[in-house]
């Protein structure tokens, strides 16, 4: 049997970290065959930095906010990425909206978790938005980040329930646990090279692939 060589990843956040926190501690128990080599954050002083910090893992901001543009920015944190070589970039809460150029470089490597039951609700205020519609299930989709926002291959998705008395709050605590067991599950997967990314012969479309099938 071919043993799988350990798997660098870097986690990009904006904020709190839940998703970042649960990837920690799937790694503490070894629950996938890599290692978080980097927390990089677009806004400084958040408490995902903090978690990094206590996990021993490198803290990094780079701030959005000290560049004149989006190109400039960007440029810094592909630098910043880069100097990880990971195999693996992670988007947890990461609030910013990547530009094409900086998702092809990372194409096939790159993977993002979004609130919702993908095609439906790309964007923000999904739990708002499956209230408003009357939405009797709600969920999250972990997928594989191309230029198309909130638009690449889906590799899993976790369902919940929309109950009459739901709130915005209380969908976010409902989908945060199906999250935080999603999430490092995937990461298992890409980790142990069960997961992969495949453009189609003309390039015009992206398909997951889990152990040879299509997902």
């Amino acid at each position: 049997m071919i043993s799988v060589s350990e798997k660098s990843i870097v986690v990009l956040i904006s904020g709190n970290g839940s998703n970042l926190q649960a990837l920690i501690d799937a790694q503490s128990q070894r629950l996938f065959n890599g290692k978080i080599k980097a927390v990089i954050s677009n806004k400084p002083n958040v408490y995902g930095l903090e978690r990094a910090e206590m996990a021993n893992i490198d803290a990094v901001c780079v701030d959005h906010t000290e560049f004149n543009d989006k190109a400039g920015f960007e440029a810094e944190l592909v630098k910043t990425i880069d100097a990880y070589q990971p195999d693996l970039v992670i988007l947890a809460g990461f609030m910013r909206i990547l530009s094409s150029d900086l998702v092809q470089h990372y194409l096939g490597k790159i993977i993002n978790i979004h609130p919702s039951l993908l095609p439906k609700y790309k964007g923000l205020h999904t739990h708002r938005q499956v209230l408003e519609n009357g939405d009797k299930e709600h969920g999250t989709s972990v997928h594989f980040v191309t230029a198309e926002l909130d638009g690449g291959p889906i590799i899993a998705q976790r369902r919940v329930k929309v109950d009459e008395n739901d709130t915005e709050q209380t969908l976010v605590e409902k989908i945060q646990q199906q999250e935080h067991q999603l999430y490092p599950e995937v990461v298992a997967w890409f980790c142990a090279e069960k997961l992969t990314f495949k453009l189609s012969e003309d390039s015009a479309a992206a398909r997951a692939v889990f152990d040879g099938k299509v997902l």
